[in-house]
């Protein structure tokens, strides 16, 4: 990719010329490892097959900023291939037959990354956008950071489906941690603000900031670890229909749940597969892949519930964006290191989503963006849950206390996991 010149740049034209290159990159690193099959298939509908998410992400650029400045698209065909739910611009594919088209191959889609890039680093050079068109550059650049979370949860689900439990990267040993004991903070309740303020990015459902009445409580320092959920599990939690939500025991029956999503039983011992291919379970690292119902079950055995987002935020809001994420290489949750200073949280942030047990819904006063990207978030406002904290597979420049993640109850392909909270 050609690298914009930045020399002499006012600093917004500046970051955001820097910033596109290192996070187009970044987004083929990821799946450099794969082969073209790899990139090609669909294990499930609510994945997507590698090569769409690398064409997805260029089409978001493609439609809403080179489009409007007169921009022949580079195959007429792919305006429908690539749209992933925006209505406003026209048909779509359907989701789940992603995975039936071979064609375009993935060099040809490479190809397609190759010309929009080329045309927006000549635009990002000349610093010819505006101001709006800057919002949506940025828009694009922290929607294709969500997709690099997808590319893996996806990529992860894909090869699990392999009798082989083949690595999507080569197998590392998990250190062995002797962790500290859980602790209960205390959080005053009252009046409290959440939501968004100030500069920086951010989507248009984390506004506007307001005001919210929290009661005394308290949240564990630590999340779930998948020791503490394999006593759940051993103790017949998913046998006992009084723990679960009446909706949550009915996918249970039907799905024929045991235990977490990529949990096998070989041997008499409990293994888990990660992109490092199938390893044995680390009891203090914490359990992902739980869904809401799993997650509420949980809490309740335990004697506790999920915190709701706004107690999550205030519990989280003065902690630093610091974890494991993306970066590190890991992809896949990590024992604390160290006990957190008194009255904070541990691992607040990277390692897993943390659900809440707060629906998706708009804050007071909030209004979608006009235009065909007021599509991003507003319109899925119904039958979701909201996660907070980022992942192993979030990169670092994309968490803050206010992102609000959502998913419905019954996911578990994500690397989603559990903080519990009582009251006081």
């Amino acid at each position: 990719m050609r690298k914009p010149a930045t020399r002499n740049v006012p600093a917004p034209h500046r970051a955001q010329a820097q910033a596109y290159p290192r996070v187009r990159d970044a987004t083929l690193a990821l799946a450099a490892p794969l082969s073209p099959e790899d990139c090609a298939i669909q294990s499930m509908p609510d994945a997507s097959p590698v090569k769409w998410h690398l064409a997805h992400t260029t089409w978001f650029f493609e439609t809403f900023v080179l489009a409007p400045r007169g921009f022949a698209p580079y195959d007429p065909s792919f305006r429908v291939l690539f749209n992933s739910y925006y209505q406003a611009v026209g048909d779509r594919h359907p989701r789940a037959q992603r995975g039936l088209l071979s064609r375009p191959s993935l060099g040809e889609v490479l190809a397609y990354r190759r010309h929009v890039d080329q045309l927006m680093s000549g635009l990002l050079e000349e610093r010819a956008f505006d101001a709006r068109e800057r919002g949506l550059v940025e828009l694009g650049l922290n929607h294709e950071q969500q997709h690099q979370e997808l590319i893996l949860t996806d990529v992860k689900d894909l090869l699990s489906r392999n009798p082989g439990r083949p690595a999507y990267r080569k197998p590392w040993p998990l250190t062995p941690i002797r962790p500290g004991a859980t602790r209960w903070i205390a959080v005053a309740g009252g009046a409290h603000e959440i939501g968004h303020q100030g500069d920086g990015f951010a989507f248009d459902n984390e506004s506007p900031r307001h005001r919210v009445w929290l009661r005394d409580f308290e949240i564990a320092s630590h999340p779930v670890t998948h020791g503490d959920f394999l006593r759940f599990v051993e103790d017949g939690g998913y046998r006992r229909p009084e723990l679960w939500l009446s909706a949550g025991w009915d996918t249970v029956v039907a799905r024929g749940w045991e235990a977490p999503a990529y949990w096998e039983r070989r041997d008499g011992e409990w293994r888990t597969f990660t992109l490092h291919g199938l390893v044995a379970i680390e009891p203090h690292t914490p359990v992902c892949h739980v869904s809401f119902y799993e997650a509420d079950a949980y809490a309740r055995w335990a004697g506790a519930r999920l915190p709701s987002e706004a107690e999550w935020e205030v519990a989280a809001a003065a902690m630093p964006i610091e974890g494991n994420f993306l970066e590190s290489g890991a992809l896949h949750p990590l024992a604390a290191r160290e006990m957190p200073a008194e009255g904070t949280l541990a691992q607040a942030f990277g390692d897993v989503w943390e659900w809440t047990r707060s629906d998706y819904g708009p804050y007071p006063g909030y209004r979608p963006a006009p235009g065909a990207v007021g599509e991003y978030n507003g319109k899925f406002m119904a039958n979701q849950y909201v996660l907070r904290g980022g992942s192993c597979a979030t990169p670092a420049s994309h968490v803050r206390a206010t992102y609000r993640n959502f998913f419905p109850a019954d996911a578990r392909w994500q690397f989603s996991g559990v903080r519990v909270a009582r009251d006081a």
